[in-house]
This record gives structure tokens, C-alpha cells and sequence, in this order.
């Protein structure tokens, strides 16, 4: 498919991997696993903490952007949706907030609920699960970066990879 058929096809196609955007957080770019077998996304959040705004509960964490380094930190508070039990892939149950993020995926924009758990030891500091992707995207697993991606130079500072 072209540049410009992606853009006006009804299901935008997506590779096992994906750069993401969360401009309105502050995270320009950020590398994902599109994972069909996850049914919720799943992004890294460190030093998470549970507060309370005007009454209402919200998190406050910290993105690492960047694989393999916590090189700048993004500090990011949201409203709390959740909070509900996860089984991770190994079997592990582990209670997860929840939060609602807007994101941009491959020239879309979506709003999605996202756990955030530490996803340090994983390969990817973000993974975009079924209910993301039931907002019209079509994955191919032979694809890697089917959507835009940064610069050069910022993907380089991405764990040294292209």
C-alpha cells in the first residue's frame, strides 16, 4: 500500500512494531509492539504514585521514552479511570491503574486505556493491545514500522537501533 492509500483506507495498517506518539503528554516518539494477543495496552511507568486532584483520583508517573535508558524523563499526571487485575504473559496476576491516553498510531489518532506497570525488563517500554487496535487498524505481522517514524537521529538515540 501507498502513503496515501494508508491514509484513507478504512483500516489503517499496522506492523508487529510501531513508533507512537503522545505529543499531548509530552513523549514526541516512543517504540511500541503491536501485540494482538494483549487485550489492553500496556505502557513502562516508573515511579508511579496514586494522588489526589480537586477530590478526584489521578497517577503520577514517569515515562522513559527511550529503550534501555532513562534518559529524558517525562513526568506525566492523568485522572485515574482504573484499576483492575492484569495476567501478564508469564501467568502473573498484578492489580494495574489505569489510565485513558490520547496517542497517535500510524497517522491516527486514538484514545485508548493503557495499564502501567514497570516494563522495564521488556523489550518495548509500550505495547499496543486488541481494544487500541479495534479502533480501526489491520496488523501485519510481516511489516515493521508501517506507520511514520522520527528522524534518523532520534531513532538512534533509541537503544543505538534503526
Amino acid at each position: 500500500m501507498t502513503e496515501a492509500e494508508l491514509e484513507t483506507s478504512p483500516d489503517t495498517v499496522v506492523g508487529w512494531r510501531e513508533w507512537v506518539r503522545m505529543s499531548p503528554l509530552g513523549v514526541p516518539w516512543i517504540k511500541a509492539k503491536v501485540d494482538t494477543g494483549a487485550k489492553t495496552s500496556s505502557l513502562h511507568a516508573f515511579d508511579l504514585q496514586q494522588i489526589e486532584i480537586d477530590g478526584l483520583p489521578w497517577v503520577r508517573f514517569h515515562v522513559h521514552p527511550w529503550q534501555a535508558t532513562d534518559a529524558d524523563s517525562v513526568p506525566v499526571e492523568l485522572p485515574l479511570h482504573d484499576r483492575r487485575p492484569v495476567r501478564s504473559s508469564s501467568g502473573h496476576v498484578e492489580e494495574r491503574c489505569v489510565v485513558l491516553m490520547r496517542m497517535t498510531l500510524a497517522r491516527k489518532r486514538i484514545t485508548a486505556e493503557v495499564t502501567l506497570t514497570d516494563r522495564d525488563e521488556m523489550g518495548f517500554r509500550m505495547l499496543i493491545g486488541r481494544e487500541a487496535l479495534a479502533q480501526g487498524f489491520l496488523v501485519d505481522s510481516r511489516v515493521s514500522y508501517a506507520g511514520p517514524r522520527p528522524r534518523r537521529s532520534t531513532r538512534r538515540r533509541n537503544w543505538g537501533r534503526v
